[in-house]
This record gives structure tokens, sequence and C-alpha cells, in this order.
């Protein structure tokens, strides 16, 4: 993990994930990308024609104000000693993220979320809700401010049907980058209920002929889906959640079948989708 795409909109949340993905790169000696798209009134410029009289002073002004916001926010003191490289763009927002993360082959897109409640909210909603249904770069999704950010226990939720093994490898990949113990989990509930047997049998299933070094196989029983991902990865104090999408907008298809319900309980730990 080598190289890492922050979008930076000059919030407090991109200011969490900056700091997280400034943890990550002083861990893994990765070099982090710092990405702004600018957007500017209508009318002030054309982006295809940036420089070019027509744009006007103004939009010169725009652009310099933001250089001068992006400097002051690459002084953040947990950037020192971290190779960086920044870039401004004139585009939408996830389409820019997009683009560039495909043009400096980034490892992993590193976003902050301005959810207030749940998993489904963390993913759902403005940039961070597109970025992770069209990347196919892993997205990690971060929502509050961490001191100590670590990745030691990793819990992945899934249903664990064979049609869904295509980024299992890539995942025990991101695993073993952080010498992480990964936590296999598959939630059973009232209204789509299999016996242990069943359950352990398709996580084992799943996992033959892969290489798994430190690991559990863990069978939760709640509500709804959501409630029984937040709930076991807060009972065993995981540090991430890691789920797979399959580029559909919501959390209901990251699983087979809907699951529909909302959550009770609030979402505040880190979030990383691979795409299927």
């Amino acid at each position: 993990m080598k190289r890492l795409l922050v979008p930076v909109d000059f919030s407090v949340q991109s200011e969490y994930a900056a700091k997280v993905a400034a943890s990550i790169a002083k861990k893994t000696n990765a070099k982090i990308y710092l990405l702004h798209m600018l957007e500017l009134p209508s009318g002030v410029i054309d982006p295809s024609n940036f420089g070019a009289t027509s744009n006007g002073p103004t939009a010169l002004l725009f652009m310099q104000r933001t250089r001068e916001r992006f400097d002051e926010f690459k002084r953040l003191p947990f950037f020192e000693g971290i190779e960086m490289e920044d870039n401004v763009q004139f585009e939408k927002a996830f389409e820019g993220i997009i683009s560039e993360s495909k043009k400096n082959n980034i490892d992993l897109i590193v976003m902050g979320s301005r959810g207030s409640s749940g998993l489904d909210e963390i993913l759902v909603g403005s940039n961070t809700e597109k970025v992770v249904r069209n990347s196919e770069i892993p997205v990690l999704v971060i929502k509050e401010d961490t001191d100590n950010f670590k990745i030691e226990n990793i819990v992945f939720a899934s249903n664990f049907k064979s049609e869904n093994k295509k980024s299992f490898q890539n995942i025990l990949d991101f695993t073993a980058k952080f010498n992480a113990k990964l936590h296999l989990l598959k939630i059973n509930t009232i209204h789509n209920f299999e016996t242990t047997k069943d359950s352990s049998d398709a996580i084992r299933n799943y996992i033959n002929n892969y290489d798994l070094k430190d690991y559990t196989l863990n069978i939760y029983n709640d509500i709804t889906v959501e409630m029984g991902v937040l709930n076991f990865s807060k009972l065993i104090e995981a540090d991430i959640i890691i789920l797979n999408t399959h580029g559909r907008r919501g959390l209901a298809h990251l699983f087979v079948g809907s699951i529909g319900e909302d959550l009770a309980n609030h979402a505040k730990m880190p979030v990383v989708t691979f795409k299927l």
C-alpha cells in the first residue's frame, strides 16, 4: 500500500480522513495524494479554457484563495515527514476522485463522512456514497477524529455466498499489510434464519483454498444485519469493518437480500469497502 488518495474539501471530516491517511502512510511508508475539486459559481470559469482572458480575475482569485487554504492544510502537524503531492481540479467531485485514483494508481482512497447515524448513513449521501459505489479501489470512510488510529482487529461481514468471493484475496492482502486479525462474521436474523451448522459451513466453504493466518469464525444473532455488524464489532472492539459492495446504491446491496431497517445506534468506527 504505497499510494493513498485523500479528497480534501477543508471540512473537519476531510481533516479526520487526512489524519488517518497520515497514520497509515507512516506505518506503510506510503505517499499521500491530496486532491481538491474546485467548484466555482456558474459563469465564473470555463474549466476547459482556464487562463483565458474571458475568465477574468475572479477565477484567478478563487484559485489563489484555494491554494492558500491548501498550503495551510498541508501544514497540519500530522503530515510531518510524509511524502505528499497535491492537486486542484476543475471537475465534479466524485468524478474527479475516481479519475485521479486511476491516474495515480492509488491503492486506497481515504474519505471523511458527515453521516450521522448507522452504517447506511456513513455511505449514503453526497460524494462519499458516489465514490463508494463507483470506485474499483478500496475506500476507507472515516467519520470521527482519532488520535491513535490502528488496524489490529478487522471485521469482515458478509453473507459468504460463493459468487461474492471476487474481492476476498484483496481483503486478505489488506489485512496482511497491517498484520491484523480478521474476524469473519455472518449475521443471522429472525427474518433470514439459518442454522449454526449451515452458517459455519458457508463460511468454511467460502475461505476454502485461501491462506488465512490469524482469523476467527463468528456467527452472530441480531434483529437486523446492520445492528448485528455494529454490535459484534463493538463487542470485540474492532478497529475497522470491511464490507463488499456491488456498486449499487446503499447498504441493502452490500449483502444479498434487503436489510431495510434503519440502525438504532450510531456507527463510529471506520468502514472499508471493496467492490465486487
